[in-house]
């Protein structure tokens, strides 16, 4: 078996579908790499970069105002929990230091009321005062997606592995919300896929290419 344009459409096919996924965003600096990085996590199932956190209307990367760069993670909520999130997302940044670039800061945006009182448990589980957290920590007032190069932009520079995505007829609105995509990207800047994802399987039997 290889990675070919037919396993990756019948992993997107199989994947789970937006309707039954929870959704999370955070800041962790260069949206590039946390989207790389959470794409390759076994129970997420689609990610996405974009800006967030600000109050001007219609940012872009050239135009941010006070946005600052984030991913939105798509998870399995019957295999992660917004608290397994949260110990990742604590556990690759140091939550007491802060950059002063509003595009690159570290920030937790709650989508609801639920995903709040879960980042507040679990602030006092891990033992994080508030007074000396550094993350910003906000509800999320709206999300805006980046522009298209930037959506899986460590695949889009690995031709091995984002042209079954090309040969297959994928459109950048795709490719931003394909599963595949998603640990494709993980694959394309070093990180594993679980032993099991059918995709790892693939590139497992076809070396060269991951």
């Amino acid at each position: 078996m290889s990675l070919t344009p037919t396993l990756v459409e019948a992993h997107d096919d199989d994947a789970l579908p937006l309707a039954k996924t929870e959704t999370a965003t955070f800041g962790l600096g260069c949206f590039w790499g946390p989207d790389a990085w959470f794409g390759a996590q076994d129970g997420v199932v689609r990610t996405r970069v974009g800006y967030a956190g600000g109050t001007m209307p219609d940012p872009t990367y050239h135009a941010l105002g006070d946005h600052t760069e984030v991913v939105q993670v798509d998870y399995d909520p019957d295999r992660l929990s917004y608290k397994d999130l949260l110990a990742w997302v604590f556990d690759r940044h140091d939550p007491h230091t802060q950059t002063a670039t509003t595009q690159y800061q570290n920030v937790v945006l709650a989508a609801s009321e639920a995903q709040h009182d879960a980042l507040v448990t679990y602030l006092e589980s891990a033992g994080f005062a508030p007074q000396t957290v550094e993350t910003r920590l906000e509800r999320l007032p709206e999300f805006c997606p980046a522009e298209d190069y930037h959506q899986k932009y460590t695949l889009r520079g690995t031709a091995t592995l984002f042209e079954p995505l090309k040969t297959a007829g994928y459109d950048d609105v795709a490719v931003r919300e394909s599963p595949a995509a998603a640990a494709l990207n993980g694959v394309a800047a070093g990180h594993d896929l679980a032993p099991d994802h059918p995709l790892r399987v693939a590139l497992d039997r076809a070396p060269g290419e991951a």
